[in-house]
C-alpha cells in the first residue's frame, strides 16, 4: 500500500495543475461527507458509500488513490474512523481496488471522453457498481481470514460481498449521473488529467 502510494504521488506531480487540485479537493470533501453515512453489519462492519471509481474517471488511477488516501487518513487520525491498524487495508480495498476498477471499466466502454452517451453511462455504472463490489469482497476475504474476527470467510465473504452489491447499484447510479452531468457541463474534467505512463 504504501509503495503504491509513494508511486501514486511520484506519477501525480506532473499533472497537479490549479484547477486539478480543485477538482480533488472538491472531489474529497464530497467523497468524506458521503462515506460519513455508515450502516452498520452483522459482525461490527460496516456498509458505507465510496466514491473511488468517482475519483478515478474524474482524475486518473494515481490521483484518484492519493483522493482516497487522504480521505481514509483524516477519518482515521481525526475522527478515529477504522483506526490507524486498518488504514492499510481500507486504501487497498478503497483507494486502489475501486479506484482501479472503477476507472478500468470505464475507460473500456468509452475509450476516453469522445465515447456515445449510453457507453459512458453504462461504463460509468459498472465502474462505481463492480469498483465497490469487488472492493467489498477483498475486506470480506481481509477480515475472513483475520483471528481478531470471530467469523469465517463463509461468512465474511457472502455478507460484505452481497451487501456491497446492493448498495453498487446506488454508487453506480450516482456516478453515472455525475459523470453524464459533467460531460454535458464541464466535459474537460472527465479524465481531465493526462494519465503518466507506467514506468
Amino acid at each position: 500500500m504504501l509503495v503504491f502510494t509513494a508511486y501514486a504521488i511520484y506519477k501525480s506531480k506532473v499533472a497537479l495543475k490549479p484547477e486539478v487540485i480543485t477538482l480533488a479537493s472538491l472531489l474529497a470533501a464530497a467523497i468524506f461527507a458521503a462515506q460519513m453515512l455508515n450502516w452498520p453489519l452483522a459482525g461490527g462492519t460496516s456498509l458505507h458509500m465510496v466514491g473511488g471509481a468517482l475519483a478515478g474517471i474524474l482524475l486518473n488511477p494515481w490521483l484518484g488513490e492519493l483522493v482516497l488516501f487522504v480521505v481514509l487518513l483524516i477519518q482515521c487520525l481525526v475522527f478515529g474512523d477504522g483506526g490507524i491498524t486498518a488504514l492499510g487495508a481500507n486504501v487497498l480495498n478503497m483507494g486502489i481496488i475501486d479506484v482501479l476498477i472503477g476507472y478500468a471499466l470505464f475507460v473500456l466502454f468509452t475509450r476516453g471522453r469522445e465515447a456515445k452517451r449510453p457507453f459512458r453511462l453504462l461504463g460509468a455504472f459498472l465502474g462505481g457498481w463492480m469498483g465497490i463490489t469487488l472492493a467489498g469482497v477483498a475486506c470480506g476475504l481481509e477480515i475472513g481470514y483475520s483471528p481478531a474476527f470471530p467469523y469465517g470467510v463463509l461468512i465474511t465473504v457472502p455478507v460484505m460481498g452481497l451487501w456491497h452489491l446492493a448498495l453498487g447499484v446506488i454508487e453506480g447510479i450516482i456516478t453515472a449521473l455525475v459523470v453524464e452531468y459533467l460531460a454535458v457541463k464541464a466535459p474537460s474534467l472527465i479524465m481531465s488529467v493526462e494519465l503518466p505512463e507506467v514506468s
